[in-house]
């Protein structure tokens, strides 16, 4: 096998840490730079060093994150492969720019359409992100017929599992506010919405 060859297929079955679009204190006062460095820099780190680890030599080599979320049976890479996954989806979600502070266009139709209103909506997804017991994601996700759902995932789970598009996800995990409110979760609840990217948010409808 030539080395060019080798090169790629390494490359294939490598698993990356998604890169920021922004600064690492660029969220604060909602998320803080020590925050973004440990949730980031070592939690997000973890699992993907993890996954890269666990990975060859199974059935699931050379599989995307999405199709080892949605098939893989409960266990390590399960778990590590759900946490690459949710936390990609997190981090990329958020912005410094407050421009959008409310979705627009087909997402905010299907907000009003699917919860009454966007007020309505947020006041829904907080109260489950704030009544999940122990860790996990509040997600908001579309089924295949453009409804929306708003999910509750325990530990590293994600709405792929039952076949939902993942759009927004809160991680209600301790280590994501406890720097930043100690063991204040609803106002690190409340206080996500003004960092959210809607136009991010809305790319990932299908």
């Amino acid at each position: 096998m030539n080395t060019i060859l080798l090169t790629l297929i390494m490359t294939v079955m490598t698993y990356e840490m998604p890169k920021l679009p922004y600064a690492n204190n660029a969220l604060e006062p909602v998320i803080s730079q020590q925050t973004i460095d440990l949730h980031y820099g070592k939690h997000l780190q973890t699992y993907v060093n993890n996954l890269n680890n666990l990975v060859p030599g199974t059935e699931f080599e050379g599989k995307t994150v999405e199709e080892i979320v949605a098939t893989a049976p409960d266990g390590g890479i399960f778990n590590n492969a759900g946490q690459v996954l949710n936390h990609t989806l997190y981090f990329l979600q958020f912005t410094p720019n407050q421009a959008n502070t409310e979705p627009t266009g087909k997402l905010a139709e299907a907000i009003t359409r699917d919860f009454g209103s966007f007020d309505k909506f947020k006041e829904t997804f907080e109260k489950e992100s704030i009544a999940l017991f122990g860790s996990g994601w509040a997600w908001l996700s579309v089924d295949k017929n453009g409804k929306l759902h708003i999910t509750k995932e325990a530990n590293g789970s994600n709405p792929l599992r039952a076949g939902l598009t993942p759009l927004l996800g809160f991680d209600v995990w301790e280590h994501a506010y406890y720097v930043d409110f100690q063991n204040r979760r609803a106002d690190h609840i409340k206080a996500l919405w003004k960092i959210i990217d809607w136009n991010v948010v809305a790319s990932r409808m299908k």
